[in-house]
């Protein structure tokens, strides 16, 4: 007969990192998929801010998601931006981008 005493203790040691592995990728996404909210918001505050001839608008989505890359475009009455961002999950860079856009009120 086996005796199977610490089995179950060995099995859990065993699972325990994998699990732990699978939260934090899971944290990192929930985290990644903030910062897509974030950028989004960001991006549509600073068309409208633009559309109104606001001059600090690229600036608020710097301030909104630091690190992030701005860029703008006119074209048939719409001001429009882009913004982009790479947040690490688990140390891997995934990228991220939003854009909007605001009717362009001809400053």
């Amino acid at each position: 007969m086996r005796d199977d005493r610490g089995a179950a203790t060995a099995e859990v040691a065993v699972a325990l990192p994998a699990v732990a592995l699978v939260l934090v990728a899971c944290l990192g996404g929930l985290l990644a998929a903030t910062e897509l909210v974030r950028l989004q918001l960001a991006a549509a505050d600073a068309a409208r801010l633009l559309g109104r001839g606001e001059s600090s608008a690229l600036e608020h989505v710097q301030r909104a998601v630091p690190g992030a890359t701005v860029s703008a475009s006119r074209s048939d009455g719409l001001v429009c931006v882009d913004a982009r961002s790479a947040p690490r999950v688990l140390g891997v860079p995934i990228a991220v981008s939003a854009s909007s856009c605001a009717l362009d009120g001809g400053w």
